[in-house]
């Protein structure tokens, strides 16, 4: 019995999916001054002492801050300088557009001092070598912020000192709006938030299509307008990902339709998902020497609701945006996490494909775009199965009935009963939606059990149609009525009737 996907099941609520970035945050190194033995080996390539490293850094340091001072002059602009740490930049800067309009250019200049990278000069008396150590230290940051006529509202983080490792900022909603004006295409945005397009399917073919040479390319012309040390310095800028956001936007007709099914559905979600879900949400398998932080974390915000599962550096959350939009947003930290079948330079020089930590170049964009899309998917699936109870109770009866098959009785699961609900919270182990169940993990999750028993649980599973065999092999995996029954069995157990009886 196939579960019927949220988005198909509430299809005449919906405008459409939007699939899109969200936020895009980068940093750019240079990339043989980015770490101190590179610059170290920078000053002796052009004979500069290593002692005079703090001489050598000034005057690119007043470089950029007259280059500020220009870009502020010659827009009519003030630099203002932040002095609180609780100061909303975002904030600001959308009161300014107001004022100033949403047509391209700069909008604002902020300076702070804050901590940067940065390097001392070291004499190893015991070799006799004097090398640059890196150190922690604290510059005046000029934060750029600008409308690009592709990219939308923008910005650029420049410290003043040497080696000038730089943040930029881009929003994938604001790529797509400037693509839907460019199509003439007719939306209506809240904040970072379509709530609704003309052309839904346009929409996505359009967000599919973020060109990341075009990007780079025109960061490499923002650099040379506001950080040109990096040409006097010869140097080119390594352009990696930082903080990577994508969403999948469910576009309401009506705000109540969203609010009829998003209360519960939240209520659901807080006790229903475990870590080996989280896991299997980011396409992750838990190993037994796993030391990651995971959990679920439930926030009531000024502008709604919202959950959030995290898995070390990446988590998943869903809330509701602008009073119509359901949002699913996969957020990464660090891209390594996540593996990729790739070319790798071995130690000897040589080459081998095999799977490795996926690269933090922009380049990798792409790629990162078809995993997130995958976890808001499995996720979307997830919703699928707990957002109706009174359905899922009604299949949850049927499966309760016994079957018989050649004149063999095949007793219904009774999710109240000890042994069924242990079975099932077995089978929604994360690792089995990945290796498949077979008769020897059962045994070793199921103890109690004999052999002889074990074959007859499968046998009663699959005529129940809540597992199916992998063809050629001993493996099952569970089919997605199987899912949902599973689910919806946990949830009537332990989430209605244990705490009933509890307060009797």
């Amino acid at each position: 019995m196939e579960t019927q996907l949220f988005t198909d099941r509430h299809a005449e609520r919906l405008i459409g999916v939007l699939n899109c970035f969200d936020r895009i945050t980068m940093q750019g190194t240079l990339r043989h001054l980015c770490y101190a033995d590179g610059m170290t080996s920078y000053l002796y390539a052009h004979h500069i002492r290593i002692f005079d490293y703090p001489k050598f850094a000034e005057p690119y340091r007043e470089k950029l801050r007259v280059t500020a001072e220009e870009h502020a002059a010659a827009n009519g602009l003030t630099i203002e300088f932040i002095r609180k740490n609780n100061f909303r930049k975002e904030k600001r800067i959308k009161e300014i557009i107001q004022e100033r309009g949403a047509h391209p250019g700069i909008v604002h200049i902020f300076s702070a001092m804050e901590p940067c990278a940065s390097y001392r000069p070291w004499h190893d008396k015991a070799t006799g070598k004097t090398s640059l150590r890196y150190a922690d230290g604290k510059c005046l940051h000029y934060y750029y912020y600008f409308i690009d006529k592709d990219l939308g509202l923008c910005y650029l983080r420049v410290p003043t000192w040497c080696p000038f490792r730089l943040q930029f900022y881009c929003n994938g909603h604001s790529i797509l709006a400037k693509q839907l004006d460019r199509a003439k295409i007719g939306y209506t945005m809240v904040e970072n938030a379509f709530i609704s397009i003309d052309n839904m399917e346009k929409a996505n073919t359009l967000a599919d299509s973020f060109s990341v040479e075009k990007l780079h390319h025109r960061l490499e012309e923002y650099v040379l307008l506001f950080c040109p040390v990096a040409a006097e310095l010869g140097e080119g800028y390594h352009w990696s990902l930082w903080q990577t956001e994508y969403s999948t936007d469910l576009l309401f007709r009506k705000s109540s339709d969203l609010q009829m099914i998003y209360p519960h559905m939240v209520e659901t979600l807080i006790h229903s998902v475990k870590p080996e879900n989280i896991a299997t949400f980011l396409g992750q398998k838990i190993h037994g020497n796993y030391k990651g932080e995971m959990g679920n974390n439930f926030n009531v915000r000024t502008l709604g609701t919202r959950i959030k599962h995290s898995m070390g550096p990446v988590s998943i959350k869903l809330y509701d945006k602008a009073g119509s939009v359901l949002r699913i947003e996969t957020t990464v930290n660090d891209v390594t996490f996540f593996r990729e079948y790739r070319d790798v330079n071995c130690r000897n020089g040589e080459t081998e494909t095999k799977w490795a930590a996926m690269k933090k170049s922009i380049y990798g964009l792409p790629r990162l775009r078809e995993l997130l899309f995958a976890a808001n998917h499995r996720y979307l699936e997830f919703l699928s199965h707990i957002e109706t109870p009174h359905i899922g109770v009604k299949e949850l009866r049927a499966v309760t009935t016994s079957k018989s098959v050649h004149d063999h009785c095949f007793k219904g699961f009774n999710p109240l009963a000890e042994d069924d609900s242990t079975l099932f919270r077995v089978l929604s182990r994360g690792e089995f939606t990945i290796t498949g169940i077979t008769a020897a993990l059962l045994r070793a999750q199921l103890t109690t059990k004999s052999p002889n028993q074990i074959s007859r649980l499968i046998k009663r599973l699959r005529v129940h149609g809540i597992i199916k065999k992998i063809s050629s092999c001993y493996k099952y995996h569970l089919t997605k009525y199987g899912r949902k029954i599973v689910t919806i069995a946990l949830r009537l157990r332990e989430e209605f009737v244990i705490p009933e009886l509890a307060r009797s």
